[in-house]
């Protein structure tokens, strides 16, 4: 697994359960809010520091997505995707990457696309259990409580060896 994580140049990030705990919290007035880790966030500047470049991709639609990709320097960010293993085809043929450059990070049945195209997969802790048995690694937190940290850390530590 470690010498799979050396390979990744490319980490595709689900957002709902992943960058965050998967609530979706509307107030009285409609507007939709997301909670999202700092610690994440920092994870995943150290990452792009690193030459690793981040993608987000998410089934939903959000201002508050854009506007948190904008925040961390992240300028890909793709939403109401249906087929999230066709679009990442798609940018990996555009950047000129291979499957073992890619890592795609997911929670849910949606992400299985994903880990289908990718060199590494990564489930967080909580997971459904489809998810959890496709990857290759497993984060011990949950999603939006620190697994994006977690994972970056550990791609980091693999890649600096």
């Amino acid at each position: 697994m470690e010498e799979k994580a050396k390979k990744i140049k490319l980490l595709f990030l689900d957002v709902d359960g992943v960058l965050t705990d998967g609530r979706i919290i509307i107030n009285n007035k409609g507007e939709e809010t997301k909670a999202f880790n700092v610690k994440d966030g920092l994870g995943l500047k150290m990452l792009m520091k690193h030459g690793i470049q981040v993608v987000w991709i998410t089934g939903r639609k959000s201002r508050i997505v854009e506007y948190r990709a904008n925040e961390l320097g992240i300028r890909e960010v793709y939403q109401a995707v249906k087929d999230k293993g066709m679009l990442l085809k798609k940018i990996m043929a555009k950047k000129g990457f291979i499957k073992e450059n890619i890592c795609s990070m997911g929670d849910d049945i949606p992400d299985l696309a994903m880990f289908e195209v990718s060199g590494l997969s990564i489930a967080v802790a909580d997971a459904v259990r489809e998810i959890r048995m496709a990857a290759d690694f497993i984060t011990r937190t949950r999603g939006g409580h620190g697994a994006v940290r977690e994972a970056c850390e550990w791609l980091l530590q693999c890649q600096d060896g």
